[in-house]
């Protein structure tokens, strides 16, 4: 047969579910496998994987034949599922369009073979249809065998790394054309099979295998060291045959095709090949060779009672629109499976032509045993890749895979909490190494998808892409001697004061005068108490002022007209306290406010406080903290079902003062009441203090942002109880700043779930996010000019 048409010679009979009855009479079981993402997977890991798949395999019934096979397909990427509107979107959107990327698909198949004993003859017409008896209905037999395979599956599903799920008719529809077609899009073709090249379509194919137990050299294991990754002080480890995967580049199928025969039958084969070598009368250096090999099967298969003898075939299919270019693919394989000291065979003619027809699941039971090599499970398993492309969400924040560099979108905000708890997050690098680049990123993209940002910034680095968002944002800075326009005291109406207003206002008080003592059920009743009765007997002005001249005028018989009694509200202490804040005292000015300006922060979705000035002054920077929190409360926390996000950014430099932590602790036991998260940026996690309040602030941070540190990451590991695979993957972090594709690297760990990720944009993002330097002033002085962020950032990028 030179020619096929699969219209002619259909393989499929029926299709029920996942199960597919083919015409050769074998009965398929149909899966789709949902692997790790590639780089996330200790040493450990492997093992654990390979550990599953081997119980998963070993009890399956004897004559059953399983086939993974992996699908590697050159692609171009489809911007469609990215966000398109706003300026930088767009950007964005039209950036990553059309770059290259390996599409991975997984398949598993379980066969229930026609031929049990699994004797073919050396070539089989995988297109011969059997006359009677082929099963187009689920008898015992195969019930029997559903049931196996499901525990198998099963099995697999509850390991939790790895995912199975039924691959319906459509799937197995669309594969069976996809490889008949020799994954051509777009037309229909017939498969040309010649001595010389199979070819389907535009496409060329051909193929290398393992067909022999003698193609392995000395040992497989489940993981092998990554070169590219590891360096002297550490090891990081990829599948033993990762490299003939996703980063060889190349269209390509890896099928591995394992027979689970009767283990006595081959046990009594190896024996009798071990004796017949034995008595070999020329017994040159080839013999020795081979019978060593078996001997070591044979004493490995007597010393392990789990050992499942099988017989198993490797092979990879690959092909390309260029004939001359399957050399140079050939070459590349035949170096990989070096590194691993393994000597591929290479098919020609009509072993070719048999290799690339039967690797299609309904024929995968064809091979003779001239094809198989045998070995025990636990060896054959070494040969399964187990890790795939990086996994988008549905939603989420854009970063980069470490593959390919194409968008991935990574759902840091978790909804429905599959992930994490608490969805709070913290920046860890030190200066220059771009983290205020990646928390304009993160909340710029937060923004443009409906969340409303806070911004406590010491430092002046999100300004500029506040900018982009005209009418949308206000920057609220604080110049020496000035006050920041926030009035706690202020209301609009009688109806503003509700029970938690008030709760608000008295916490705001006990956190100014009593901030070094822990307040009581008393004391706070007490205070909502005089509060109700200022707002009930003072119709108008309120404010902090008025509030403390109220409590003095009524100070002789305030605490008898409410029944207080004096131990439960101090006065002399609270006006001398708070004499600091009212009038003439020091920090009055913080307070002096003719008219209360949230109502400026009430309706915008970004607010920026830009506290650069007072970072040194632990009195001013701690009230004014106080002060954010209440116009927080009384604005953006009003509404609990809208997302909100507190960024506090040069966090370590409000640290430096106690009080500072306590009331950003606040946030944290607060936030979890809204629909919201807090991040802080800091360049070094020693700079949380060693305490309580800390470790109760990083115990509520479930989203962890690395970049690279140059004085290493113990600390972080401690603090974080990171895994040793975690600091792997830290320690593998490079950034490329020069070329065309400029990247950082990062370690971004979502509750348990761990990797790297990169960050390359456009160059408008990139303009957009610059906080210093030449290039930032060029573009500011085009701001100044045009008055109009997008269009400066537009003309800068054009010239540059």
């Amino acid at each position: 047969m030179d020619k096929i048409n699969l219209s002619k010679y259909r393989p499929i009979a029926d299709i029920q579910d996942n199960i597919i009855f083919a015409t050769n009479g074998n009965v398929v079981l149909c899966y789709e496998v949902i692997l790790p993402e590639i780089y996330s997977l200790s040493e450990k890991d492997f093992e654990e994987i390979h550990g599953s798949w081997f119980q998963a395999l070993k009890s399956l019934p004897v004559g059953t034949v399983v086939h993974k096979q992996d699908i590697y397909l050159k692609k171009v990427y489809c911007s469609d599922k990215l966000p398109n509107k706003t300026f930088l979107e767009k950007a964005t959107h039209d950036h990553f369009q059309g770059m290259e990327y390996m599409k991975h698909r997984c398949y598993l198949f379980f066969i229930l073979t026609k031929n049990k004993a699994l004797n073919n003859p050396k070539f089989v017409n995988p297109f011969r249809k059997v006359t009677k008896g082929i099963a187009r209905k689920l008898d015992d037999n195969i019930n029997s065998f559903i049931g196996s395979v499901n525990d198998s599956v099963s099995f697999i599903n509850n390991s939790r790394k790895i995912e199975i799920i039924p691959l319906e008719a459509n799937g197995i529809n669309e594969l069976t054309s996809g490889y008949f077609n020799g994954f051509n899009e777009g037309f229909d073709t017939d498969i040309l099979l010649e001595k010389s090249n199979v070819n389907i379509g535009e496409n060329y194919f051909d193929a290398l295998a393992i067909n022999s137990e003698l193609c392995f050299g000395e040992s497989v294991q489940s993981s092998k060291t990554n070169e590219k990754f590891t360096s002297d002080d550490f090891v990081f480890h990829q599948g033993f045959i990762d490299g003939l995967g996703l980063t060889l580049k190349e269209n390509h199928i890896v099928n591995q095709i394992l027979y689970l025969d009767d283990k006595q039958k081959w046990r009594k084969l190896l024996d009798k090949k071990v004796e017949e070598l034995n008595k070999s009368s020329n017994f040159g250096s080839q013999n020795k060779v081979v019978l060593g090999k078996i001997q070591h099967i044979l004493d490995q298969i007597n010393a392990d009672d789990n050992a499942r003898i099988i017989r198993g075939h490797l092979n990879i299919v690959y092909w390309d629109r260029e004939d001359a270019k399957l050399d140079r693919i050939a070459s590349k394989i035949k170096t990989e499976f070096k590194e691993l000291d393994i000597i591929p065979y290479y098919p020609r003619g009509e072993e070719r032509k048999n290799y690339i027809l039967n690797s299609y699941c309904c024929f995968s039971s064809n091979f003779s045993n001239e094809d198989l090599y045998v070995t025990d499970l636990k060896h054959a398993i070494c040969l399964f890749i187990n890790n795939t492309n990086y996994k988008s969400d549905a939603t989420g924040i854009i970063f980069n895979d470490r593959e390919h560099n194409i968008p991935v979108l990574k759902d840091v905000w978790d909804e429905s909490k599959k992930r994490i708890k608490a969805r709070n997050f913290a920046i860890f690098a030190p200066t220059g190494e771009g983290k205020s680049f990646l928390a304009n990123n993160i909340l710029r993209q937060y923004f443009e998808s409906g969340v409303r940002l806070v911004i406590i910034d010491l430092g002046g680095s999100y300004t500029k892409f506040a900018k982009l968002y005209p009418g949308q944002y206000t920057v609220l800075r604080y110049e020496s001697g000035k006050n920041l326009g926030i009035n706690p005291f202020y209301i609009s109406n009688t109806n503003d004061l509700t029970p938690e207003r008030l709760e608000d206002l008295s916490v705001f008080l006990f956190e100014l005068f009593t901030s070094d003592l822990k307040v009581t059920k008393a004391q706070s009743v007490s205070v909502k108490k005089i509060l109700r009765y200022y707002y009930d007997s003072t119709s108008e002005d309120h404010s902090l002022d008025g509030f403390y001249h109220f409590i003095e005028q009524n100070q002789n018989d305030l605490l008898d007209t409410l029944k207080i009694h004096p131990d439960y509200f101090n006065i002399t202490n609270f006006l001398h306290i708070m004499s600091e804040y009212v009038g003439n005292g020091l920090y009055s000015f913080l307070f002096e406010v003719s008219e209360d300006q949230t109502y400026k922060i009430e309706d915008k979705r970004l607010i920026v406080f830009e506290l650069d000035e007072v970072k040194d002054n632990k009195e001013i920077l701690s009230v004014m903290l106080k002060l954010i929190k209440s116009a927080i409360q009384r604005t953006i926390w009003k509404n609990r079902a809208e997302k909100g996000i507190i960024l506090f950014d040069e966090f370590a430099k409000q640290l430096k003062f106690e009080n500072v932590l306590e009331s950003v602790e606040f946030y944290y036991q607060a936030i979890r009441k809204q629909n919201g998260a807090i991040g802080i940026i800091l360049q070094s996690i020693n700079q949380l203090p060693q305490n309580a309040t800390s470790a109760s602030i990083l115990e509520n941070t479930q989203v962890i942002y690395s970049l690279n540190n140059e004085k290493g990451y113990a600390e972080l590991v401690r603090r974080l109880n990171l895994s040793s695979h975690d600091l792997n993957q830290l320690k593998s972090i490079k950034n490329n700043l020069t070329g065309s594709r400029k990247y950082t690297e990062m370690f971004i760990k979502i509750g348990k779930e761990s990797n790297i990720f990169r960050l390359e944009v456009p160059k408008e993002v990139f303009a957009a996010y610059l906080t210093d330097g030449q290039e930032n002033d060029a573009i500011m002085k085009l701001y100044k000019r045009h008055q109009n962020m997008e269009k400066a950032i537009t003309e800068y990028s054009s010239k540059n």
